[in-house]
């Protein structure tokens, strides 16, 4: 069995300061509902279920520390607009309803962080999408289209204007969407931990390793500890199959980034850009970019098949020169900007690109396949499922439901390892003038 690993290498969460801490589970528990998994799906389970019955108990189990996880490894967008598979579909009530569940999702931790005081560089900062030359404009001007089709605001951003926001004039034009926001994840899940409601225990580093079905529910075990329950539900990402579940339905891709020293006052002035954005690219696979308000620079691109669902170490420097080639050749004249960490981040897709979300078998409720907007889809979803477990009906909960789908089966492992990272490598070179 392959249990999550934390490589300390992952530049949000090693940035923060004293991180608090929730005890290992080491005794024997009984609660009404337990949650495995501390990331965007499993704290806004745990939070919903305990809003939803306050008179009972629930437990959140982590298997590493929360914000250690995918959630604390993303690029710190909160995207309010469908994936951009979702985007080209021609159902345009589906995608208010996609948009709409998002943004009940931003409001929600919009919500918890107002209340609560959390420090996590929240910013209603909207989204670029930006693109470099001719190959990035087509794409561009087709998310344009899809855009104008179903009635977003957004505005495009024309190149005499892109170096006064980004400091570079190496993007050719962009699209500014400014319903999202922007956040520090690691900072964002540990605010969202330290402030449970009372009637929610976190366990941190406790991997369950087995789940055993008996009369009453569930007898889940851990290194140290066994839980009895009534109801599960899995916020487990890409290590779903590991408990036995969505077996060959969930493609593990991990993606990888790097983050800058926080810039000098010398360097800001040679920057000259604004603080507090973020670029996705237009093309699928170039190049992420952030500009954080502690003026740090954060560059994501490169993709790896997961099979083995954790970080090889050994790959870490050959990316981040890779990332190092693609900051010089936006910021010249930040070549003295040292890079202080490179990490990889992983996320599930689906063959199909459908997301799955329900009950998969009773008393066993489950999100994954998050396509890569593990933040907002992950957070509805984890409010949903609560939802779904209370048996508490909602027209959220129909829109979530119709937006989802059931990933299709995966080919054998050997032809995934052998096919995926091909298409990859296909991509980065179709891509490569926009990287």
């Amino acid at each position: 069995m392959i249990l999550p690993q934390y490589d300390g290498h992952c530049g949000w969460y090693e940035a923060l300061d004293n991180v608090s801490a929730f005890p290992e589970l080491i005794s024997n528990v009984r609660v009404d509902t337990v949650v495995i998994g501390g990331g965007f799906v499993g704290c806004a389970a745990v939070r919903r279920l305990a809003e939803n019955r306050p008179d009972e108990r629930f437990l959140l189990i982590e298997a590493l520390k929360i914000g250690q996880g995918a959630s604390g490894r993303n690029s710190g967008f909160v995207i309010d607009q469908p994936h951009k598979r979702d985007l080209e579909s021609n159902d345009n009530d589906l995608k208010r309803k996609l948009v709409r569940l998002n943004r009940t999702a931003i409001d929600y931790l919009k919500t918890q962080i107002d209340q609560y005081g959390i420090d996590c560089q929240w910013s209603p900062a909207g989204k670029y999408q930006a693109a470099v030359g001719t190959r990035g404009e087509k794409f561009l001007s087709h998310y344009e289209e899809l855009l104008k089709g179903f009635g977003e605001t957004y505005e495009r951003i024309p190149r005499e204007r892109i170096k006064s926001v980004f400091g570079t004039d190496f993007y050719s034009s962009a699209i500014f969407t400014p319903g999202g926001a922007l956040m520090q994840p690691a900072a964002l899940m540990r605010g969202l931990a330290d402030n449970m409601p009372d009637n929610v225990q976190i366990a941190e580093n406790t991997a369950v390793t087995e789940i055993t079905r008996t009369e009453c529910g569930f007898l889940l075990k851990t290194g140290k500890s066994s839980i009895k329950c009534r109801k599960l539900i899995l916020g487990t990402n890409i290590f779903t199959a590991e408990l036995g579940f969505m077996r060959d339905h969930i493609l593990p891709v991990m993606t990888f980034a790097s983050m800058t020293k926080p810039l000098t006052d010398d360097q800001m002035k040679r920057y000259g850009g604004q603080l507090d954005w973020g670029i996705t690219p237009a093309d699928h696979a170039g190049t992420t970019v952030r500009m954080t308000q502690d003026r740090r620079t954060i560059i994501r691109n490169s993709y790896r098949y997961a099979h083995d669902y954790n970080t090889p170490q050994e790959l870490l420097p050959g990316l981040g020169l890779r990332h190092r080639k693609a900051f010089d050749a936006r910021y010249p004249q930040l070549k003295d900007v040292e890079f202080e960490y490179t990490w990889g981040g992983a996320s599930g897709l689906s063959g199909n690109f459908e997301t799955y979300f329900g009950q998969i078998e009773p008393g066993i409720y489950l999100s994954c396949c998050d396509q890569s907007v593990g933040a907002a889809r992950g957070t509805v979803s984890g409010m949903m499922l609560a939802d779904m477990a209370c048996g508490k009906k909602s027209e959220l909960l129909s829109d979530m439901v119709e937006v989802s789908g059931a990933p299709s089966r995966l080919p054998p492992k050997p032809l995934l390892r052998v096919g995926v990272p091909l298409r990859m490598a296909m991509a980065r070179f179709a891509s490569r003038s926009e990287v």
